[in-house]
């Protein structure tokens, strides 16, 4: 699967300056990918105001993610602030090429900025199937919790998308290096970078790793768009050799 990520500075809590800028970053893509991947809260920043900002699932955002989806022949996903029967979440869309979209609500929300306080958490994982491969889709905070990221479904990728700032990005490093050994999967981590609203300096460290936890594309700070590749084949025939996912345990995630 060829990807592209999608590293760039966000302006606070402005959709539609957002959807430009990404939209002049996607149109300069001449590769053909399967999948875009955008950042957490690519529309706004990681805002705790999402009464300013939220939008619906029919709204311009989701619209937009649509029409990229479908000009380009490629899936898109990230992150955005959307409002559903009277509760905002903080929700990564997976959009398929033809226009069909699946969902994921950020399970652990980030309660050092008081995340809860404002959104309503998700309680599902969700695996989307595409491509002939299985992807787990996860939300930056998400990554501190192995044991609801554990490879149960035999997924074939994580993919984290993000607003991680730079006092804590060595844990970001060290985390998705380990989410990618002990769960035998690729892994992707999109972040931003520049500075937000509530003064937050961010400086991407964007990046993919595979099974064994060795950089298919290392960690990179600039504003910038990488393209790299995973061989689905090449991950499985390693599990095939050495089949630590059979050893892992049962059990339940009790909310």
């Amino acid at each position: 699967m060829k990807i592209a990520i999608i590293q760039s500075d966000i302006t606070w809590e402005n959709p539609s300056i957002n959807r430009i800028n990404f939209e002049e970053k996607i149109k300069s893509i001449d590769e053909t990918v399967d999948l875009i991947v955008l950042p957490e809260m690519f529309s706004t920043g990681f805002t705790m105001n999402p009464s300013v900002v939220a939008e619906t699932m029919d709204g311009e955002t989701v619209s937009w993610m649509v029409s990229v989806a479908k000009n380009k022949n490629t899936a898109i996903t990230g992150s955005l602030v959307i409002t559903e029967n009277g509760n905002y979440y903080n929700r990564m869309l997976f959009v398929f090429p033809n226009g069909e979209i699946q969902k994921y609500d950020k399970r652990h929300l980030f309660s050092l900025a008081k995340e809860e306080a404002v959104f309503t958490r998700g309680n599902d994982k969700v695996i989307v199937e595409y491509n002939n491969w299985k992807i787990c889709l996860q939300i930056c905070y998400d990554l501190r919790f192995p044991v609801f990221a554990r490879n149960v479904e035999n997924y074939d990728m994580l993919i984290y998308v993000a607003s991680w700032p730079k006092p804590r990005i060595n844990a970001w490093d060290i985390l998705l290096r380990a989410r990618a050994v002990e769960n035998l999967s690729y892994v992707i981590g999109v972040n931003r970078v520049g500075t937000d609203g509530s003064q937050l300096e961010y400086v991407g460290h964007s990046q993919a790793v595979d099974h064994l936890g060795n950089y298919v594309l290392e960690p990179f700070e600039n504003e910038t768009i990488k393209i790299f590749s995973f061989d689905k084949n090449e991950m499985l025939e390693t599990r095939s050799k050495l089949n630590f996912l059979n050893d892992r345990d049962v059990f339940t995630i009790v909310d």
